[in-house]
């Protein structure tokens, strides 16, 4: 009697080593997201004063750079924690000044579901096509590069059109890193969980201000 042989195939070491690395990226994101979101609510609640622009700067660059220093150590955690946690709390006094204007909190509830939805659409997109978007490597940092200096610009001279502008570049602009970043999980080319959280991490924090700022304008609040 003829029977029929299953073929199993197990997956590879590279497929194990891969999947690993997506597994902790995604536990360790949803973990600094929601420490990132308490921390904001604190702010919120405490009533803290936003920090001056220098300070956010030196606080988010600083705490970037001992990331990437402990990224391949039990300290690399910690670190994360503190650089979405110092993010998070500078984002509540933001979100206070959107909660207290009449539909504030409209703008705030619509930024954060386009945000999740841009989030989810991106990544879900590259993790079934397989797609590879390495090549947006060299043309993300020009376009990092271009806007930092274009925002630093527009902090002394304030024009809405301007910010308007920016503001839909920073979101094309880490959409691409999110396709680029999940692209690396899924090739092999990122295989350290720690460098892949930060970098969905801030893309998703940029594309929430970013949409924060643009619904504000269009919503009439100063």
């Amino acid at each position: 009697m003829a029977t029929n042989q299953q073929v199993l195939t197990r997956p590879s070491e590279s497929e194990l080593a891969t999947n690993k690395v997506l597994r902790n990226t995604y536990a360790l994101l949803s973990m600094t997201l929601l420490f990132s979101a308490a921390a904001a609510a604190f702010a919120i609640v405490s009533n803290a004063p936003p920090l001056h622009w220098l300070a956010v700067i030196g606080g988010y660059f600083g705490l970037l750079f001992l990331t990437q220093a402990t990224r391949n150590s039990g300290w690399g955690i910690l670190s994360v924690f503190a650089l979405t946690g110092f993010m998070g709390y500078t984002l509540g006094p933001i979100l206070s000044l959107y909660l207290s204007v009449p539909g504030g909190s409209e703008i705030v509830m619509t930024s954060l579901a386009g945000t999740g939805a841009i989030f989810l659409g991106l990544s879900a997109y590259v993790l079934t096509t397989r797609k590879d978007f390495s090549f947006m490597g060299g043309m993300l940092m020009a376009g990092m590069l271009v806007i930092f200096l274009a925002m630093l610009g527009n902090l002394f001279f304030q024009i809405p059109a301007l910010s308007l502008a920016l503001s839909a570049a920073v979101i094309l602009l880490m959409a691409g890193f999110i396709l680029f970043q999940t692209s690396a999980i899924v090739h092999g080319g990122e295989t350290n969980y720690i460098t892949a959280t930060v970098t969905l991490y801030v893309a998703i924090y940029n594309i929430f201000t970013s949409l924060l700022q643009i619904l504000g304008i269009f919503g009439g609040d100063e």
